[in-house]
């Protein structure tokens, strides 16, 4: 950990100080807003779940254990936060054909007729499905899809940040994906009733 958010925390620790805050904050903004970013619940706040993910840090910080990396612990208490969020919004079941816009709808079409060749254009909108069909899934299961396959985690490093064991991992991660594919299946049926 750089020096500057050592002495931070212990200057929290002792005094609650102000500038302590500031330095914590500053030295560990850009990864915060990253996780929150890519776990993000729909129709959230980005900048209200990383107010969020800090007030926890700064509640807990007499419990984090000053030999082992800040950075690590921040993380853990980010998915965290944003898993609790996951966790209490209602999942969709199922996400239909129709519910896509035009752009998201010629995405689906790209990648389903040739997906290595999809036109750079639809990269955004291909984005857009991707998180949509990543919304009808738990919350467990688009955080473990989300950490090992967009984040290229490992399962060791999942392990660390979600505190399960490294076989949950693994079997979480199989059944995930079996879930995604279903839900990729249904919408790619859905297509052909609607085109």
């Amino acid at each position: 950990m750089p020096a500057d958010l050592h002495n931070a925390v212990a200057a929290w620790r002792e005094s609650r100080s102000e500038d302590a805050a500031r330095t914590l904050v500053e030295g560990l903004y850009s990864q915060i807003i990253a996780i929150v970013r890519r776990h993000l619940p729909f129709r959230m706040d980005e900048d209200d779940l990383a107010q969020e993910v800090f007030a926890k840090l700064f509640a807990g910080l007499h419990r984090y254990d000053a030999r082992r990396p800040l950075e690590n612990w921040a993380s853990r208490v980010a998915i965290n936060v944003c898993r609790d969020h996951l966790r209490r919004r209602a999942c969709r079941p199922e996400l239909r054909w129709a519910d896509l816009n035009e752009g998201e709808q010629r995405a689906v079409e790209a990648v389903l007729e040739s997906p290595d060749a999809a036109p750079d254009e639809l990269a955004h909108d291909a984005h857009q499905v991707l998180y949509k069909v990543l919304d009808t899934l738990r919350a467990d299961d688009r955080l473990v899809l989300t950490l090992l396959h967009l984040e290229g985690k490992s399962v060791e490093e999942i392990a660390a940040l979600t505190g399960w064991s490294r076989v949950l991992v693994k079997v979480r991660a199989f059944r995930a994906r079996r879930r995604l594919q279903k839900a990729v299946k249904a919408l790619e049926s859905g297509r052909g009733r609607n085109s």
